[in-house]
């Protein structure tokens, strides 16, 4: 399909030259979407990024965004998704989902994207084990909030295995989801660990006026994050 012109460059999964990459690259994972836009989450906000979506996720958060990557997919071999990364010409690159770590494979294509010199970023669920990640890659652990409804499935020990360089995200829904936030930050001393802290209202659920007022009330020492793609191609867009 012929990407909109004014839209992040998609690529189709076909075509990809296989033998451009080291022999177990065979291997394969069942990939989503493979596209080109810019990073509109976390402190590397607004930077142009290409992005491999893995199908499949074990959570069922209220407000997930990208149900459709739960089933959608084709299977591609790790050759084909570094071919198809490479033809954006783009150094930084995240892997998402879905969840992206319930693929076995997806441990090799990262330090395959690593080893291509890549700045490889990782989005995954708080409830998803990171101690197989590769220590370079950027994490970026989402702490599921109660209003998710899969909060009882954080894995609070992913704390202990962060880098220096990774980064806490809480999507808040409502004033309880936000309380709850500021206890975890403390019961769990987050700030002594040097992560980034980010709070994100839930697109359309929560006005980010609120979050912002309750913040500054607070004096939280964390950082409000606003969703850009989707205030550039609006909430319902995919492949951005």
């Amino acid at each position: 399909m012929k990407p909109h012109p004014q839209a992040p460059t998609t690529i189709s999964p076909h075509g990809a030259n296989e033998n451009r990459v080291a022999a177990d690259s065979s291997a394969t994972l069942q990939i989503n979407e493979i596209f080109l836009s810019v990073q509109g989450e976390s402190t590397h906000a607004g930077r142009p990024c290409a992005f491999v979506r893995l199908t499949g996720c074990n959570l069922r958060c209220s407000w997930c965004d990208t149900a459709y990557a739960f089933y959608e997919g084709r299977r591609m071999t790790i050759a084909e998704v570094l071919a198809a990364v490479e033809s954006f010409g783009c150094p930084l690159v995240e892997i998402t989902g879905g969840e992206p770590l319930l693929q076995d494979g997806v441990y090799a294509l990262m330090t395959a994207l690593l080893d291509s010199a890549r700045e490889v970023m990782l989005e995954t669920s708080g409830a998803s084990d990171i101690g197989r990640v590769d220590s370079r890659v950027i994490k970026i652990v989402d702490v599921k909030c109660p209003g998710s409804g899969e909060s009882e499935r954080n894995l609070w020990s992913n704390l202990d295995l962060l880098g220096p360089r990774d980064e806490l995200k809480f999507v808040i829904a409502d004033r309880a989801d936000y309380q709850w936030a500021l206890r975890a930050i403390e019961e769990h001393s987050m700030h002594s660990r040097g992560h980034e802290i980010l709070m994100s209202p839930v697109h359309g659920v929560l006005d980010p006026q609120k979050l912002a007022a309750w913040m500054l009330e607070d004096r939280v020492d964390a950082r409000l994050q606003l969703q850009i793609h989707k205030l550039i191609w609006g909430a319902d867009r995919r492949g951005v």
